[in-house]
């Protein structure tokens, strides 16, 4: 691992540690509306995914098939949206995003869809601790 990673403030900010896999960090952004993962390959200066060599690329996406599968089952959706935009925060982050047909944003991108709604403390434990689980499971 690259011991010179350390994460971007606005994405500290903005969300919660659910579980760290092999190459990502796993969080789960604070807006209630959506459930909503970032994972966050723990590589210093990157902002792109071709930056990853192949193994690294490869794991990625195995890692967002799982981060898909593990929000899938704690938060049923119509749709996934898949994004790495990195126009705001540079560093190398992919969202997995849960949406329902009809959700605050719907058809429509959540980013910059109007202000998050941070979720109640019980309610952000409950579904970090139900992403881990379906995590840990699947990372055996």
């Amino acid at each position: 691992m690259n011991t010179d990673f350390t994460l971007d403030p606005r994405l500290a900010g903005d969300s919660v540690p659910v579980i760290e896999l092999p190459l990502c960090s796993v969080r789960l952004m604070d807006d209630s509306r959506f459930p909503w993962l970032l994972l966050v390959p723990r590589r210093a200066a990157m902002s792109e995914i071709h930056e990853l060599d192949e193994i690294e690329q490869e794991r990625l996406w195995r890692e967002i098939r799982l981060a898909s599968d593990a929000l899938r089952a704690v938060a049923p959706c119509d749709k996934l949206n898949l994004g790495a935009l990195g126009n705001i925060v540079r560093q190398l982050h992919v969202h997995v995003v849960a949406r329902r047909e009809g959700d605050a944003a719907w058809p429509g991108p959540v980013w910059g869809s109007g202000a998050a709604e941070p979720y109640a403390a019980p309610a952000r434990k409950r579904l970090v601790d139900a992403l881990h689980g379906q995590l840990t499971v699947a990372v055996g």
